[in-house]
């Protein structure tokens, strides 16, 4: 349902890319940001648009059992295998803003969730960013939901907020009808990404750890992604929705 539903937005040029300015992208996981909007980022920093990153959580849960890679261990990999993402898709992977919430618990209330609102909020202040790029609200993973509740926080702080562009991962293997976005809630639209495809499959490529056969090999049970979810991402088209309506 979700390829017909996202077959059907209108596509916009990759020229559309220089309109958005100065942009912040908010990843729950590494690999997010290669797979949701690694063309974008790409054609961002080709039309000379500064991208600047904020990971939400620290990555250590996909391969929870490991006894080779302690859980720092796990964490330092992943935000390794970030910044060799966004070095290939040319964004700035010096000047990252590491978050920290815990994988598979990113909280969507309470202390440490208001904290990091504040992070993220002085974060996107100082970037001076026109747009913030963040995952669909009801993206089927309830940390990629907790960190657009986190961002919609970060930006009610603000007096004058950027545009948000939502964009999807999850939503293409396991939404709900409900999941999706329904009339009101924005304008949804393909970017055409075929000049900056192959430097965004190099993006996905830089996440090892959860490409298959992967680097962490004595966790049986760990996270690596499938090849069905991975043909979502090798086409020549992304898909965002601009959100018209506040969470």
């Amino acid at each position: 349902m979700s390829d017909l539903l996202f077959a059907s937005y209108p596509l916009r040029p990759a020229s559309y890319a220089a309109t958005l300015g100065r942009t912040v992208i908010v990843i729950p996981h590494p690999d997010d940001e290669a797979l949701g909007c690694g063309g974008l980022v790409a054609l961002l920093r080709q039309a000379g648009q500064p991208v600047a990153a904020a990971l939400v959580s620290d990555g250590t849960m996909s391969h929870p059992h490991s006894q080779e890679f302690s859980p720092a261990a796990r964490r330092e990999l992943r935000y390794a295998e970030l910044r060799h993402a966004l070095a290939v898709l040319d964004a700035d992977e010096t000047d990252v803003l590491y978050l920290g919430l815990p994988d598979s618990q990113v909280p969507s209330n309470g202390p440490a969730f208001e904290a990091a609102a504040d992070q993220l909020s002085a974060f996107i202040t100082v970037q001076q960013a026109d747009t913030v790029l963040v995952p669909w609200r009801r993206d089927p993973h309830p940390d990629h939901r907790a960190s657009s509740l986190l961002t919609a926080a970060a930006l009610g702080r603000l007096p004058t907020p950027p545009r948000r562009l939502e964009y999807v991962v999850w939503a293409w293997e396991r939404a709900a009808p409900a999941d999706l976005p329904q009339p009101g809630e924005g304008t949804g639209f393909r970017l055409d990404i075929s000049s900056v495809l192959a430097q965004k499959q190099r993006a996905i490529a830089a996440h090892r750890s959860q490409l298959a056969p992967g680097t962490i090999t004595d966790d049986p049970s760990g996270f690596l992604l499938s090849e069905a979810m991975l043909a979502h991402f090798a086409q020549p088209t992304e898909v965002f929705i601009e959100a018209s309506l506040p969470l």
